[in-house]
Parts: structure tokens; sequence; C-alpha cells
């Protein structure tokens, strides 16, 4: 474990990129190209040693202003999964996600569904009967019951263990994860991860409405919850950029804080090992990204848009990017593979 001369808590300490070795000129190739391929993209911060070297605002946007980080939020659940796994509130990921659901009226024939863990969940690889990357969320939003709909899709079609990214799956670990704990993965993260980092406690938001507009748009606000009140596992939360740079922090120190544990050290671990081959050159975790860049492991949250948590433990490196919600955003990870890791000359 790196030992920390501060921990960022109250706010971000600032230096020369020299200062933590890295070179200044590089970095300045970051503004032309923003300013010209990524109009979408808010804010951008670098942390090197644990000090913000880099620190840029767009879009009238500024360091107190929250963006909504879309699928960023299932690293962050994976989060509270693990603290509640360490708290022995779930007793193994080997458990059937349906021994949590004791409610849900399940046929004697369906073994497959019957057989999805939460293992399977958190590594993507339950079976689910949409087309890759088509998942129905606008049929979802207009249900009464999200839960109900997650169950009714998981385990149709496919098979178990193949890779198949889901959000649905991810409410299915927030709901869980209210059930063991009492509460809402908001509540729980103000409380265990928020709280103790310094990162913002988000309050709750029960005029929220289900349009597209409160879900994906203008108007998302906190942590949105589903029309039960479960958080949503797998979108829908809001951060500022230095907030999502003190859990990519967080992270980067193997949950550890200023001398206090946040996430087991073991989960942290456990999450950045590849689970699934994903992609051909990207493997999935425990709801993290794994690649690899320029001969260096990266560990990615990643949301729609260009929201992206970038940890790169071999250089003690964070980048926080974020961005408003578009299609075809430009590849954030550019920015990484030209100038953020190649500005570090220690």
């Amino acid at each position: 474990m790196i030992e920390r001369d501060y921990w960022p808590t109250k706010e971000w300490r600032f230096t020369e990129p020299e200062d933590v070795g890295m070179d200044s000129t590089v970095l300045a190739g970051l503004e032309p190209l923003i300013r010209a391929r990524y109009s979408n993209l808010n804010g951008i911060l670098i942390v090197r040693h644990g000090y913000v070297v880099h620190e840029r605002y767009y879009n009238r946007t500024g360091p107190d202003d929250a963006h909504n980080v879309a699928s960023v939020t299932k690293s962050v659940l994976s989060a509270l999964i693990g603290m509640a796994v360490g708290d022995g509130l779930i007793g193994s990921l080997d458990d059937k996600v349906l021994d949590y659901f004791p409610e849900y009226a399940v046929g004697s024939a369906d073994r497959q569904k019957q057989a999805i863990t939460i293992r399977n969940l958190l590594t993507m690889t339950a079976p689910y009967p949409f087309p890759d990357w088509h998942e129905p969320f606008d049929r979802m939003r207009r249900q009464p019951n999200w839960v109900k709909f997650a169950l009714d899709m998981m385990g149709q079609g496919g098979q178990i263990g193949v890779f198949k990214y889901c959000t649905s799956g991810a409410h299915l670990l927030s709901a869980i994860l209210t059930r063991v704990t009492g509460k809402s993965a908001r509540e729980f993260a103000n409380e265990r991860l928020f709280g103790p980092t310094g990162m913002r406690l988000i309050p709750d938001n029960p005029e929220q409405g289900f349009s597209p507009d409160h879900l994906y748009g203008s108007k998302v606000k906190g942590w949105l919850h589903d029309p039960a009140g479960l958080s949503t596992g797998g979108f829908g939360l809001t951060l500022t950029t230095r907030d999502m740079a003190r859990f990519g922090f967080l992270y980067l120190n193997g949950g550890q804080w200023d001398g206090h544990r946040v996430v087991p050290e073991a989960w942290v671990n456990q999450s950045w090992q590849p689970a699934v081959a994903a992609f051909e050159k990207l493997n999935y975790g425990y709801l993290w990204w794994l690649g690899e860049e320029d001969g260096v492991s990266v560990r990615l949250a990643t949301g729609d848009g260009g929201n992206i948590i970038c940890c790169v433990p071999q250089l003690d490196l964070v980048v926080a990017v974020a961005s408003k919600l578009v299609r075809r955003a430009a590849d954030r990870m550019e920015l990484v593979r030209k100038f953020m890791i190649p500005a570090v000359r220690e």
C-alpha cells in the first residue's frame, strides 16, 4: 500500500505535473483535441500520486456540478455489494439470485433461471433474451415493478457463463442490497462510502418522474430510483468530477481511506481480476472493465456519453471524465492513450 502524505477527504490538493513525474508539455495537447472532438465533455480531472495535476471544465460546468455518470453507477454498486459481503450480509457470491426473492413464482422446469447466482449478475454472465446492447429500457421504465420485469427476463435465452451486458441485472443487485441491509443503495452509500471519503451526500428525490427526460435527460438528479423506491443499480447516479476521482482513488488504494477500511481489500482485488472475456481487448470483473493501454493495465468504470473513471495502478494514476449523454460519443480512452499515460516520465 502506498503511503500518502494527505487524503482528499475535504479537498484535493493541486500541484504542477512535473512535481509528480508528469510532463506538462504532453498534457498541453489535451485542450485542442477536446475542443475539436469532444464537445459533450463537461469535466476532466487527472490525479497522480494523490495530487490533481490537471482540471478543466466545459459547457458552463464547474467543480461543484454533478453529472449523470450513467453506467459508472454499476462500479459504485459493486463496491456496495462488496461491503455487504464483507459484513456477512451476503453469504456467498454463489448464492442463487432467486433465494433473495422468495415471493417470485418460478416454474420447476425453469432450471436455468433457478441456477443464476449473484456472481453471474456481477460478471454479466447471466442470459437474457434481447440482442446484445439492445436492452428494452423503454419497456422497463413503464413497468410498475422493475424487479419482476428483470427477473422475468433473467435466464431467458443463451447460456449461463457467456458475457451479456445487462443493466437490469445490476438493478437486481441493488434490490438484493436493500433486502440485506434494509437501506436503499443511496442510503447505504451515503453512510458507508460517500461520507467517509468526502464525496457529496445524495439526498432523496421523492418527486422524481419516470419519463425519458427524468431517467436519461436533463432532469436526472441525485440517484434515480424505481417505482418501489429502490436505487437504480445500473445507471442514474450523479457525481461531481472530483467525486468520480475520489472513488477511483479509493480503489487505487485497495479500498482503504486515510487509515480506515471502506471496501474490503479482497473485494477490490477480485473486482479487478478478469472474470470473463467481454471483447477482444477487454475483460470484465465485478462490474468493472479491465484492459491494457500502452503496456500497462487499466481498470475502468464507464458510462454512456463518455463518462469514465480510469485507474492505472502501475502508474498511481486516476483519470475522471464527466460528459453529457449523447449518441456515438468519441472514445475518451483516446485521451488516456495519447496524453495521460505518455505524460508519465518516472
